[in-house]
């Protein structure tokens, strides 16, 4: 039987990163990696945009703590899976985790060197999230301190030809990059399509599989599979023609033949916050 998978481990998602040896082939949210599934190692200046979410007292120093990835749409402001903050993966409500945070520019977790590492002062879960159905699966991290400039990326707004199916895409993250609980410790990207919404509605029609809703979701991968977010994705970004599309939210399995990653559609996001504008996160 399949599961839907989304992609912070379900232990969630986000306890893969920190549990290697987990078999990942659930529908919660997802993390993506290998990319994720049959990508290839960027250096964060690449896609300074990109951040891990960490949390050294909930998932230990392996890797520094990462659990998900994030999108950076602001000098202190930062998008992520709503998954991600779910009480399951952190153990608790966010506010109670003191050492929540991101790190920005640095492509290798491991070594523990180079880019920043930011708290998160508040954060803002959506509370349309639907952990059933993965519908509005966003939060806001504000962070204690402003990234460069040259950290934030454009979002797309709703129209924009960068949603446009059939169009190249990249998703990047410190995921799974097989499937099977492997977390690298540099950073990875993956080169993906974003599908037509037809598809990805016949691949989840609704059920224990999950239901596609093309408002606020897009899904994107090869309809053959074999490239794909996975767990510890969460969050991370999708981007096409130089602006944020998408964020990692779920799927069935990580890389599977009719099987597509879904992504939260960033035009969605900005329409329920009221941003109007690509440059509208603070």
């Amino acid at each position: 039987m399949r599961r839907r998978l989304a992609r912070a481990l379900v232990l969630p998602l986000a306890l893969a990163a920190a549990v290697p040896a987990i078999s990942m082939g659930s529908s919660a949210p997802v993390a993506a990696d290998s990319v994720v599934i049959g990508g290839f190692p960027v250096e964060a200046s690449q896609s300074p945009w990109t951040v891990a979410l960490s949390s050294r007292d909930r998932f230990g120093g392996t890797r520094a703590g990462q659990f998900c990835g994030g999108a950076v749409v602001g000098p202190t402001t930062v998008l992520t899976a709503a998954h991600c903050l779910d009480d399951g993966v952190l153990g608790g409500p966010p506010e109670r985790v003191r050492d929540l945070g991101v790190i920005a520019g640095r492509t290798d977790l491991q070594t523990g060197t180079g880019g920043q590492e930011i708290a998160v002062r508040r954060t803002w879960v959506n509370p349309a999230y639907d952990g059933v159905t993965n519908a509005g699966d966003f939060a806001v991290l504000t962070l204690a301190e402003p990234l460069a400039g040259d950290s934030v990326i454009p979002m797309a707004a709703g129209g924009d030809p960068a949603y446009a199916a059939g169009g190249a895409a990249t998703v990047y993250g410190w995921g799974d990059t097989s499937g099977a609980g492997e977390y690298p410790s540099d950073l990875r990207a993956a080169r993906v399509r974003v599908l037509p919404d037809a598809l990805c509605e016949e691949a989840y029609p609704g059920g224990a599989d999950g239901t596609y809703d093309a408002t606020g979701m897009l899904c994107a991968g090869e309809a053959e599979g074999g490239r794909d977010a996975c767990q510890g994705d969460s969050g991370g970004p999708l981007v096409a023609q130089g602006r944020l599309i998408g964020l990692v939210s779920w799927g069935i399995g990580c890389g599977r033949a009719g099987s597509p990653g879904v992504y939260t559609r960033v035009s969605d996001i900005m329409r329920t916050l009221g941003w109007t504008r690509a440059s509208e996160g603070r």
